[in-house]
């Protein structure tokens, strides 16, 4: 069985007629393992149609993670827009954890012109309080905080790991191609991959790479970080070097493809890891 299950980042485009339902039978006739929910826009699933997605995912076998709106930031400087984004990724959590998802990723803050260190203190407060909130109501899912594509963003992996050791059950999602986008190019090599995976092991513990949730496709970056996704073919991200560094630590979790040809590329990716496995 694989050890990372991957997918799409939504409905595959050959899903017909479209819907979260079909989406899931499509995936499995497609060899696929894994979908994210796209809530981008806003959480519009009710809690029945949630659980016929949970039934329809156990039945084909294939795991699920929630992408929360994109509307978040834990750093306004207005404290109702905290309080919206806060309910958002609440709202996120709830659905996704009625359709069985594992964990659920979002942007969550932008610098503007604050300290990066206080950011982080106030990001990490408020992380807290959905905690709280998601253990109070009992809502099974992970909150797993996005590395971001750009210096605006709140999200180096560094920040996100430090949030996951002051904050145990939080771990980073791991956007590869934010980060190289985000180094502008720089973070683009076997060791680089392999370096990120060593920091969250080392200092989140080995079980970190047992459930590691992870985006990965091509991207186009400008002066400022991140443009937009790209299909691998058109990419500069060694993407070859990032499955071969999950390979070699042994990471099992989701890896979700954000590709502009979703399905396409995500066997791509699934055929390549298969390869390095089987090496």
């Amino acid at each position: 069985m694989d050890k990372l299950r991957i997918g799409t980042a939504g409905i595959p485009a050959s899903t017909k007629p479209r819907s979260t339902a079909n989406a899931v039978k499509r995936l499995a006739e497609l060899g696929l393992r894994h979908m994210e929910i796209e809530f981008v826009r806003g959480v519009r699933m009710g809690e029945e149609t949630a659980r016929e997605i949970r039934s329809l995912a156990e039945e084909h076998d294939i795991s699920l993670t929630v992408h929360a709106p994109y509307y978040v930031n834990l750093n306004s400087a207005d404290p109702e827009k905290i309080v919206a984004s806060k309910e958002r990724i609440i709202q996120a959590a709830r659905a996704g954890a009625w359709a069985g998802a594992k964990s659920v990723t979002f942007h969550a803050a932008y610098y503007h012109a604050d300290d990066p260190d206080e950011v982080f203190e106030r990001v990490k407060l408020q992380m807290a309080d959905m905690l709280e909130r998601l253990a109070d109501e009992n809502i099974q899912i992970r909150l797993s905080p996005e590395t971001t594509g750009g210096p605006t963003q709140f999200g180096t992996l560094e920040e996100l790991v430090r949030l996951g050791e002051e904050l145990p059950g939080v771990y980073p999602c791991v956007d590869f191609s934010h980060l190289f986008a985000r180094s502008l190019g720089e973070f683009n090599s076997y060791e680089h991959f392999a370096s990120a995976m060593e920091l969250i092991r080392d200092r989140l513990g080995e079980g970190a790479l047992k459930e590691q949730h992870i985006h990965l496709s091509g991207i186009e970056y400008g002066d400022k970080g991140e443009k937009r996704h790209l299909p691998l073919v058109e990419t500069e991200l060694k993407y070859g070097e990032v499955l071969k560094a999950l390979v070699d630590y042994d990471v099992a979790g989701w890896l979700t493809c954000e590709s502009p040809i979703l399905e396409e590329d995500a066997l791509i990716l699934q055929g390549l890891y298969h390869e390095l496995r089987s090496t």
